[in-house]
């Protein structure tokens, strides 16, 4: 009796164990949604039920779930549940459900879902387990068998830049984009290759283009395809096109530059992104079809133009209805920009440059605006945005001109444009008297220890024997310089000129290289404190760096900081204080003399109407101090003293004549501005 109790006790034991080690659905629930949060697809479909396998592989789920996530770009996944604190025991013939909780983000927002888990307990060839029934309704509750799921950028607007009027410099329009419809095209195989070959030649193409865009599989015979795009104002150009049977133009979006060439530096272009910049930029929202700017304004005010994408995420039937909108955001569209910049003048400048190699920069003097920035050779930037052809790219990159780069962000040396900047610093450390004469017998000057080099003094200075600060300037006194600037003392000259901005980032949106005394700390030879003081050795200037220096002459003592956005304030201080009012009216003064008087380097040719200060300045480029004769870059700086609202800085680089062939280009400017 006593053995038959123990059995029934010990068989009751072995029951509970049983019991206890019985497969449970919260596991296998748990497991799944683990997996899921880790995108682990293969191990999620390892616990779907059989019937569920039936109508999805193992391949087809996985590829399912990766496919929607990435085409939402699905990010930041988290899948939460709560299970019973009791763990209820469960019949191998029910289907018990557990709730959960879905969160992501996508590119159309936020998404969260809740839904349930049906659980089925399957049998197996050891041990029996729980598995879930699988349905599209889990990846997203809405869907049923036959849905797809959907997701669509939503583009912003690039912001627009304007010029101080609001007139258009870089802007939204549209362009003609030329395409052949091959239905509508001639019926004869010899008259279809005679309407390509006339249109490629049209549309500065080959015929293996056309060709090749034609076979693109997507195709149909009633398919638009695309060429390539022309400007609006192309009108001669669009009506030979349409002659030709098969054409078809239609309006396109696409960025407009009205200033073309005048503004090309200083707007630049956009363009599709190129893959190192997509590499660079992944984590930005950027992808293989988007627009960025490539060069100018469009690429350093990149961030503030491009604006917001948005996104729409939705579910569509098998009909290709809008079923349900998973989520949504609106782009935010870029912001647009007002710039200080005057059209008029900004074409003027250009008109004046054209042909030329160089660079200009136009200001408001007493305010700091900028109303022009120029580089010359220059391109047409809706050539890019068109789509520009190899041939012609690397026709622009190998041109002598150089037209690719932006000349008005580079630095060059000044030559006597700098002397007013050593002329105030001579006045500022009392070692120049405006009023004392120094003597210069001689056409050149030099002193023992030099080595046979010698500072000469340009013809029209050596007409003079005894010689003032005004003399010096007006006639463009080498060596008056250069023995002021010894006399000042080297260590001197670098700590007063850091006033004027040398050695500092220019405070400016736009990057500009900052100008230099120097390629090291100090001084090394007595010969390069002398050439610095006439704006040779290693100084190196920008055209822009130039025309803020001479500010201080036009507001006794203030240097200026440029302002290119039209909301920033004006007559802000670079550098306070630089100079006393009396030397800047002495400075000032002469430098009216340069331009107003016959003996002035500046005087000729005659501009009635406007009263103008000024200086030349011819920089001689050598590649040591042996060679005789260097390349010459011309400069000219002036500014209107009647209203001192324009000062326009110019360099022209390896010109006949120096200063000379600049400074009627420069007169041009302020006679067309007046009218």
């Amino acid at each position: 009796m006593k053995l038959l109790k123990s059995l029934v006790l010990f068989l009751a034991f072995l029951t509970l164990v049983s019991c206890s080690q019985q497969p449970k659905p919260e596991d296998t629930f748990k497991q799944y949604m683990k997996a899921w949060e880790n995108q682990e697809y293969e191990k999620m479909y390892s616990l779907i039920s059989e019937s569920s396998k039936e109508s999805i592989t193992q391949e087809e789920f996985s590829e399912r779930y990766a496919t929607i996530y990435e085409g939402i770009n699905m990010e930041e996944l988290a899948i939460s549940f709560e299970l019973p604190e009791e763990e209820p025991d469960y019949d191998k013939e029910e289907k018990p459900t557990f709730e959960y909780q879905v969160s992501m983000n996508s590119l159309g927002g936020k998404i969260d879902f809740s839904h349930k888990a049906e659980l089925v307990y399957q049998e197996g060839e050891e041990e029996g387990q729980w598995l879930l029934n699988w349905t599209p309704s889990m990846i997203f509750a809405g869907m049923n068998e036959g849905d797809k799921v959907r997701a669509r950028v939503l583009s912003p607007e690039r912001g627009e830049i304007f010029d101080q009027n609001g007139k258009d410099l870089a802007v939204n329009g549209t362009v003609k984009e030329v395409g052949l419809v091959p239905e509508r095209m001639a019926e004869t195989e010899e008259k279809k290759e005679e309407a390509k070959e006339e249109l490629a030649a049209i549309l500065d193409i080959s015929v293996d283009v056309i060709n090749q865009r034609l076979e693109q599989k997507w195709v149909k015979p009633n398919s638009f395809v695309p060429l390539t795009s022309i400007a609006k104002s192309e009108e001669k150009r669009m009506a030979s096109i349409a002659e030709i049977q098969g054409t078809l133009i239609q309006d396109k979006s696409a960025r407009v530059y009205p200033l073309g060439e005048a503004a090309a530096h200083l707007t630049g272009y956009v363009r599709k992104i190129n893959a190192e910049q997509l590499e660079e930029r992944k984590d930005e929202g950027y992808t293989a079809t988007s627009i960025i700017g490539q060069a100018g304004l469009e690429a350093v005010l990149e961030k503030e133009l491009r604006g917001t994408k948005g996104g729409r995420v939705y579910i569509e039937n098998s009909e290709g209805n809008e079923k349900e909108v998973l989520a949504e955001q609106e782009p935010e569209d870029g912001r647009d920009v007002n710039l200080t910049i005057r059209s008029d003048l900004q074409q003027t400048v250009y008109e004046q440059l054209k042909g030329d190699s160089g660079s200009s920069a136009a200001i408001n003097p007493t305010t700091g605006e900028v109303y022009a920035l120029v580089s010359s050779p220059a391109y047409d930037p809706n050539e890019f945005v068109l789509g520009i052809s190899g041939e012609r790219y690397t026709e622009l990159r190998e041109s002598p001109g150089r037209p690719l780069v932006n000349k008005f962000t580079k630095t060059y040396a000044p030559g006597s444009t700098f002397k007013p900047i050593t002329a105030s610093i001579g006045l500022e450390t009392d070692t120049i008297n405006p009023s004392e004469e120094m003597s210069i017998p001689n056409k050149t000057y030099t002193q023992d220890g030099w080595g046979g080099y010698a500072v000469t003094r340009v013809d029209g200075a050596n007409v003079d024997k005894q010689v003032t600060l005004r003399d010096a300037l007006v006639r463009s006194d080498n060596i008056y310089f250069a023995r002021s600037i010894l006399e000042i003392g080297g260590e001197t000259f670098l700590q007063e000129a850091k006033e004027f901005g040398f050695g500092e980032e220019i405070p400016f949106p736009y990057p500009i290289t900052s100008s230099q005394l120097l390629n090291e700390e100090t001084f090394g030879k007595e010969t390069l404190i002398a050439d610095t003081g006439y704006g040779q050795g290693q100084v190196e200037m920008s055209t822009l760096h130039l025309a803020m220096s001479y500010t201080p002459f036009v507001t006794d003592g203030t240097l200026l900081k440029p302002v290119l956005m039209k909301e920033d304030e004006t007559a802000q201080p670079w550098h306070e204080n630089i100079m006393s009012p009396e030397t800047a009216a002495t400075v000032r003064e002469s430098l009216q003399a340069v331009v107003e008087t016959p003996e002035g380097t500046g005087y000729e040719p005659q501009l009635s109407g406007i009263e103008l200060a000024g200086k030349t300045g011819t920089a001689e480029l050598k590649q040591s101090l042996e060679v005789k004769n260097g390349q010459e870059n011309g400069w000219f700086v002036a500014w209107n003293t009647d209203s001192s609202d324009l000062l326009v800085s110019m360099m022209i680089e390896d010109v006949e004549g120096g200063s000379h062939y600049v400074v009627p280009k420069v007169k041009n400017v302020f006679k067309e501005s007046m009218q």
